[in-house]
């Protein structure tokens, strides 16, 4: 059809080539199909791209288009594509040193030497400059140097830590539910990460996108801006909001909200080092039994490695909860995002990347995650 659109009812097809991208690019392009059409022996080559929808800035997403001549190409593909000329020209180097000559002796024996080390020692380095853990940038490494063939192209090393990545961000957990029974989701997590605009953001997406019934509950009584903040979003969003002080008061309310599909429940920030703050919200959240409540623990992106280790592992002893990170806006490297989730096992779920509600927020997509990290720091 489209080539009688073309060159009009009498063309003939004369064949159709589908054709695969080469190199890094093959990750994150489309194939494209070529079409060769005649009309009255004239052979006519035209080839055809789809158009592309409008992208959303703040997003990187997963099909990043051929760059069209005299376009700038996006910064992750001009990152991945740094860090393939790197690879290779490091490889081109050491051939030309004589590093991987074909045989070298080794207890009597011919030992053929593998040119992936060095390619996979690149990789390493630029995960560690991304902040990722030596501990789970060596897991990473260590996992697909032994499924590698001997002197692997560089092209498939570097798709296949790619791939590994993406499976050891693992399934993405998003706030659902409200099927059968009333679902309670409470956002936990220490001051100052924007707990309470990530409630209003996904508050805003489940009643506008999913049509949920939904309604607010704040346990945050300890500061009154918070309070007016929620309740400035339940105006705007017009739905119910719920101010408790107590596990008591959460099982009183809970009846007048046995007709909602989710209630999302504010929590105060508590600090990971106060033991009795702990037990009072392991209180709360027990006041809603298991099989009714989900729990996201709200980080920042900004924070040191060494204290989210330590929020964390303190959260853990009071419930298993997914992962939401905020303040990606705010910061040029994700290797936390990696490292927390190896460590703790917790599923991801959300991150935001500014104050606006309820535009800055997403889904956190593993495969953006994995090019950024192989893609170079900003």
């Amino acid at each position: 059809m489209l080539a009688k659109e073309e060159l009009g009812m009498d063309a003939i097809v004369m064949n159709i080539k589908k054709n695969l991208p080469r190199g890094i690019y093959k990750l994150f392009r489309k194939p494209s199909v070529e079409i060769t059409a005649a009309v009255d022996e004239n052979i006519v080559y035209q080839p055809k791209k789809e158009e592309l929808p409008k992208r959303n800035p703040n997003i990187i997403y997963d099909d990043f288009p051929a760059a069209s001549k005299g376009a700038a190409p996006t910064v992750i593909e001009q990152k991945l594509d740094k860090l393939q000329d790197m690879l290779e020209n490091q490889m081109a180097e050491r051939m030309q040193k004589g590093d991987f000559d074909v045989a070298k002796e080794k207890g009597g024996q011919e030992e053929e030497k593998d040119s992936n080390l060095a390619c996979l020692q690149l990789i390493y380095n630029q995960l560690i400059a991304n902040e990722v853990d030596e501990q789970y940038a060596n897991q990473v490494i260590s996992e697909i140097e032994h499924s590698l063939k001997k002197n692997s192209d560089v092209n498939n090393i570097l798709m296949s830590v790619y791939q590994k990545i993406v499976l050891k961000l693992g399934q993405i957990h998003t706030v659902d539910g409200g099927k059968e029974q009333v679902k309670y989701i409470f956002f936990i997590g220490p001051t100052g990460v924007g707990k309470t605009t990530t409630i209003a953001k996904i508050a805003s997406m489940l009643k506008m996108n999913k049509k949920k019934k939904i309604a607010l509950m704040t346990a945050d009584t300890y500061r009154i801006a918070a309070v007016e903040q929620l309740t400035t979003y339940a105006n705007i969003l017009d739905i119910p909001l719920h101010v408790v002080y107590s596990a008591d008061e959460v099982k009183e309310a809970r009846e007048q909200l046995k007709d909602y599909d989710l209630v999302l429940v504010d929590t105060a920030g508590r600090s990971h080092k106060n033991r009795e703050q702990r037990d009072d919200l392991e209180e709360f959240l027990k006041s809603v039994p298991d099989d009714e409540r989900e729990v996201y623990l709200v980080l920042s992106a900004t924070t040191k490695y060494c204290d989210l280790i330590r929020i964390t592992d303190s959260y853990l002893q009071i419930t298993d909860y997914a992962l939401i990170f905020t303040k990606l806006d705010e910061t040029g490297s994700v290797g936390n995002i990696l490292n927390i989730h190896m460590k703790t096992g917790a599923p991801l779920s959300y991150a935001t990347f500014g104050q606006n509600v309820p535009d800055d927020i997403d889904v956190i997509d593993p495969q953006s995650i994995a090019k950024q990290l192989l893609g170079g720091s900003k």
